[in-house]
């Protein structure tokens, strides 16, 4: 799953930061920096990796969300 936008965007180099707990990145609206943290440990309890990164189409936030596919049990 890709979700990108025309927003703003993030800088590079804080790229890493966008899901370690407390951290805020945007300190213009309240918050407490939990939000993508609670997210990731979502993803991670499904064996899934979130990644962000800089969307070359739109220029704002590319965040893609991989997750390990389900073997199909009538295919063989």
């Amino acid at each position: 799953i890709t979700i990108e936008d025309d927003g703003a965007g993030v800088r590079e180099e804080h790229l890493p930061l966008m899901n370690m707990r407390g951290i805020r990145l945007d300190e213009t609206i309240e918050g407490q920096g939990l939000g993508l943290a609670i997210v990731t440990d979502i993803v991670s309890h499904y064996n899934g990796k979130l990644h962000f990164g800089i969307s070359e189409q739109l220029g704002g936030l590319k965040v893609t969300l991989i997750f390990p596919g389900k073997t199909d049990r009538w295919h063989h």
